[in-house]
């Protein structure tokens, strides 16, 4: 497994509550566990999906993913919010692209509690490899999967800093330390690899 020693004293000394999981099966038990009987929203996120977490939670809570109809004005205002990371540096921060902004807004503001699912895949020895990686890889595969009109969704290889009407890197979000406002931020760490 797995040295998340480094990582997880830079997350809790910047207010985030790290949680460390060998398989996504057992991250999926622990949020199924911690979450009942509340609203809870679901950001677009392909880690979130490998892991079943949508029909899991939605059984005993009141469940919205913002990619079914109507979703992004409800999943705003939820109790709980889930999604992933795009890049996570070891010395703790923590990185995320969006479109639309919802995911990322939904990050920062307006949910009592926060959680975010990261395989080890995602993470990166620093801030600036962080935002690289979030840039160069989980960029262009999302645009590739969504079908995008965009230069970097032709090979998924890295960012091309486009001007295209698709550009689906319109918004970037950096948390340094956890908001104020959020009662609760775990990072679920799984040492698999997970999403882009």
């Amino acid at each position: 497994m797995t040295d998340w020693t480094n990582l997880t004293k830079n997350l809790e000394q910047r207010g985030f509550t790290p949680k460390v999981f060998a398989t996504k099966e057992e991250a999926a038990h622990y949020l199924d566990s911690q979450i009942d009987g509340v609203s809870v929203a679901f950001g677009g996120s392909m880690t979130v999906q490998e892991m079943g977490l949508y029909p899991r939670l939605a059984a005993h809570n009141d469940a919205v993913w913002h990619w079914n109809k109507d979703g992004l004005e409800q999943a705003a205002t939820t109790d709980v919010y889930i999604c992933s990371l795009n890049g996570l540096a070891e010395t703790g921060e923590l990185v995320n692209i969006d479109g639309v902004g919802n995911r990322v807004a939904s990050t920062i503001f307006g949910h009592k509690r926060v959680y975010f699912v990261v395989g080890k895949n995602k993470i990166a020895p620093d801030y600036d490899q962080a935002l690289w990686r979030a840039r160069n890889i989980a960029a262009p595969k999302n645009c590739q999967r969504l079908g995008l009109k965009t230069p970097c969704a032709v090979k998924a290889d890295k960012c091309y800093n486009c001007n295209s009407p698709e550009r689906s890197c319109r918004a970037l979000v950096v948390l340094w330390e956890k908001p104020r406002n959020v009662e609760t931020m775990e990072i679920i760490l799984v040492d698999e690899e997970l999403g882009y």
